[in-house]
């Protein structure tokens, strides 16, 4: 088959290096990755056959930079890794279309609604859709406020942006910390503490950001990943998420449960999730709704990325996906691990 050029954003995200190597060995045809990433340190400069700096993609000027690399490397495609590269590129589709470039993004409105948190679980509740009870709120006084309705300090509960990614400012709430253990014994980036001292910290800064005060989702994590056409699910399955990390879980295991298909298939309907999706429960809870690529468990004899990309450029059909349901193995296990890179800079 012809070689073609595939662009990958955030070429330094944790799980770049595994889905590079994926579409390099992809088993069909050569490949070449250009990585794009707004840090230079990122390991797709090191590991992909090209690449370029470009702005963060909440810049203005993303979108246009992200094309203006697509044009001089020959592009056919642009797989984001990063939520916040996916609403720059969603704006800018019809751009890149008219030149032959594909972007594995959904549209602007089902981004919106997947970010926004509140969003997501105001309309998980209208479908009857398992989520947490929650109350969007600015502020230290409203923060507490919010807590004690939730029930704290008889139950912790926890709190996080409305808009957010990878963990970043969840905290649990929970009047049983123990704050010399906390301080002495824990590591940094330790996610629990007591109400009284995030609404100190909150009514310090003044800070207005939108935040979600929820009840604390607890029991098992399961996410599912896979392949959606805007109405349905074409390819894919759930896997479970455990062994937490720094916010990022290190080890999978892909599991056959129709009902959370069947719950997946009805968000992405709702939403009209085009491409990769990534879809997270913790215990009973669906809590967050991801319109993109995120960790996967790879088989060699079905590789989603790659399959992914074939779908955008018009190589292969929903229904030739969806013939490939069988060949995903329940059982299967994905173990993350650190690795390291060692070079002397020009």
């Amino acid at each position: 088959m012809k070689p073609i050029t595939i662009i990958v954003s955030a070429a330094g995200a944790p799980g770049a290096r595994a889905l590079l190597r994926s579409l390099k060995e992809n088993g069909e045809r050569e490949v070449r990755i250009v990585g794009t990433d707004m840090s230079e340190r990122s390991i797709g400069r090191h590991v992909c056959d090209a690449f370029h700096l470009v702005p963060a993609g909440s810049d203005p000027g993303f979108a246009d930079a992200m094309l203006d690399v697509a044009r001089r490397e020959g592009a056919v495609a642009i797989l984001p890794q990063s939520s916040f590269d996916l609403e720059g590129l969603a704006g800018a589709v019809d751009r890149f279309a008219a030149e032959g470039i594909a972007v594995l993004v959904s549209s602007p409105d089902a981004i919106d609604r997947s970010n926004d948190k509140a969003e997501t679980y105001a309309f998980l509740q209208r479908l009857g859709l398992p989520a947490p009870e929650f109350r969007r709120v600015a502020g230290a006084a409203a923060v507490e406020a919010a807590a004690r309705e939730l029930g704290y300090p008889d139950r912790p509960v926890c709190f996080k942006p409305v808009f957010s990614s990878g963990s970043r400012g969840f905290r649990i709430l929970d009047p049983t910390v123990d704050r010399a253990n906390v301080l002495l014994r824990e590591r940094p980036g330790f996610v629990a503490m007591r109400l009284e001292e995030a609404v100190e910290i909150l009514a310090s800064v003044d800070d207005r950001t939108d935040l979600l005060v929820m009840e604390l989702a607890e029991g098992p994590e399961r996410t599912i990943d896979g392949i959606a056409n805007g109405s349905e699910i074409v390819l894919g399955h759930p896997k479970t998420r455990e062994a937490m990390r720094a916010g990022l879980a290190m080890y999978f295991e892909t599991l056959d449960d129709p009902g959370l298909m069947e719950l997946s298939n009805t968000i992405v309907r709702e939403l009209g999730i085009e491409h990769f999706f990534n879809i997270q429960l913790v215990g009973g809870y669906v809590i967050e709704i991801n319109p993109r690529i995120s960790t996967i468990v790879y088989q060699e004899d079905l590789n989603l990325p790659y399959l992914g990309v074939k779908r955008a450029i018009g190589e292969i059909s929903d229904d030739e996906l969806r013939a490939l349901r069988p060949r995903i193995r329940p059982g299967r296990v994905a173990l993350r691990y650190f690795d390291q890179l060692e070079f002397d800079p020009a």
